[in-house]
């Protein structure tokens, strides 16, 4: 027999979980064989002892800040721990989705998603028409007027309504941006058709990205045009907006048509990309990050317009977002299957603090938890969705909901996961449990 297989480990469990989940942190031998399934079944054995209604349930495990996902034996080697000393192991309730709700069908391919508000989600489809879904379940509104496919969707003021509303802002491969309304007074029947009340064009070739400032009060674009663009919302529905504006006749099938829309010009234009902008985010006030197809990620002072931080990864970038601990890491995806993760706060060094490459294709999208400093989610062109936590390099749970390319992911109420694809469905994996 192996020795290795054969000896035992001593290990202490702990946890932060609630008492009900809290085994004695008495030091135990174990088999060094042992993975991640093994240990979870020895603690479930001890809380089953403690309390004889303890439902089992799959656990991972975190010793010295990293995740256990390998034999113990492996994993002592692996960090050079000495198998003499008491392994202290902090035992977390396993992130991996417990159900696969209906999908919502589209006509066309879904290629955005905005899960940031809890009672409803916002999706973008090539059928250029962008899509409100009451809980997730029912189309309560149809968001018109596009003459191209929809590439990215936002909720202008989250998770908050004002005066029983909420605002959207849409872009899309006809050059232009839309500013909408609507009421969450929700009435069952058929979806509700509405029109834009503001328009925004201005770039010249495809709007690919769209993303709001921390204050609601600011919206930036990147496009095909190589450029990143900044609008005012602030008094988007007046007359007297201090965006120079003209009105327009409505060309609308609505059935609740308004007489006429604003349209609106940018304040201030970012150039330095040399191709297409593919994502911008808007972390803090002063700050907007993008990535493009020339390989690089940029850092832009928003009231200057000046560009602060540069790096390259030498790959063509589909996706950015910022998170992690103090919201300060970049995570980016592109044409490899690798999500990579930089810390802008090192200087010296433009080499990714971490790297993720078990996806078989191109990453289409990458999105940071809310609330947690670990855990982030990517899609690909593989047709997957993948969970990560950054203690480890092994994904903590792979979606297979798909029968083809998945183009936008993310999170939704914190314990689902939304996702949209070229199979025409947007599709939501809840009861992801993050502690």
């Amino acid at each position: 027999m192996d020795d290795d297989a054969s000896r035992q480990v001593r290990v202490r469990f702990v946890t932060k979980l609630p008492p009900p989940l809290r085994a004695q942190p008495t030091a135990i031998a174990v088999p060094a064989e042992l993975s991640r399934m093994g240990l979870s079944e020895i603690v479930n054995r001890l809380l089953l002892s403690a309390e004889p209604d303890h439902q089992a349930q799959p656990f991972d495990f975190i010793a010295d800040g990293e995740l256990v996902r390998m034999p113990l034996h492996q994993f002592l080697l692996a960090k050079g721990i000495s198998a003499e000393r008491v392994l202290e192991l902090e035992y977390v309730k396993a992130v991996a989705p417990k159900k696969q709700e209906q999908p919502l069908p589209h006509d066309d391919w879904v290629s955005a998603v905005d899960g940031s508000n809890p009672s409803f989600l916002l999706t973008g489809c090539y059928d250029g028409l962008a899509r409100i879904w009451k809980d997730g379940a029912v189309c309560t509104q149809v968001l018109e007027g596009h003459r191209g496919a929809v590439t990215s969707v936002s909720f202008i003021n989250k998770g908050t309504e004002t005066d029983g509303s909420l605002h959207v802002v849409t872009g899309s491969k006809d050059r232009s941006l839309r500013l909408f309304k609507f009421d969450t007074s929700v009435t069952m029947g058929s979806p509700k058709q509405i029109g834009a009340y503001k328009i925004l064009p201005g770039h010249s070739l495809s709007v690919q990205s769209i993303a709001v400032d921390p204050s609601h009060n600011m919206i930036c674009s990147g496009s095909w045009d190589n450029t990143i663009k900044l609008w005012a919302i602030e008094g988007s529905e007046e007359d007297g907006d201090a965006v120079s504006v003209k009105k327009r006749r409505m060309n609308s099938d609505a059935s609740e048509p308004e007489d006429s829309q604003l349209e609106g010009s940018a304040s201030s234009t970012f150039q330095g990309h040399a191709q297409c902008v593919s994502s911008v985010v808007w972390p803090e006030q002063r700050t907007i990050y993008s990535a493009s197809w020339d390989h690089s990620v940029r850092q832009w002072d928003a009231q200057t317009g000046r560009e602060t931080w540069n790096m390259s990864c030498g790959k063509a970038l589909n996706c950015l977002d910022c998170g992690g601990e103090g919201s300060s890491l970049i995570a980016a995806g592109g044409s490899d299957p690798v999500l990579r993760v930089w810390d802008p706060r090192k200087p010296g060094t433009l080499a990714p603090v971490f790297q993720f490459s078990s996806h078989s294709s191109w990453i289409s999208a990458c999105k940071w938890h809310p609330s947690s400093w670990y855990h982030l989610i990517s899609s690909s062109f593989d047709g997957k969705v993948m969970l990560w936590d950054l203690r480890t390099a092994w994904p903590l749970a792979s979606v297979d909901s798909h029968t083809e390319k998945v183009l936008c992911a993310d999170w939704w109420k914190g314990d689902s996961v939304v996702s949209g694809g070229a199979d025409s469905k947007l599709c939501i994996s809840s009861g992801v449990e993050i502690a």
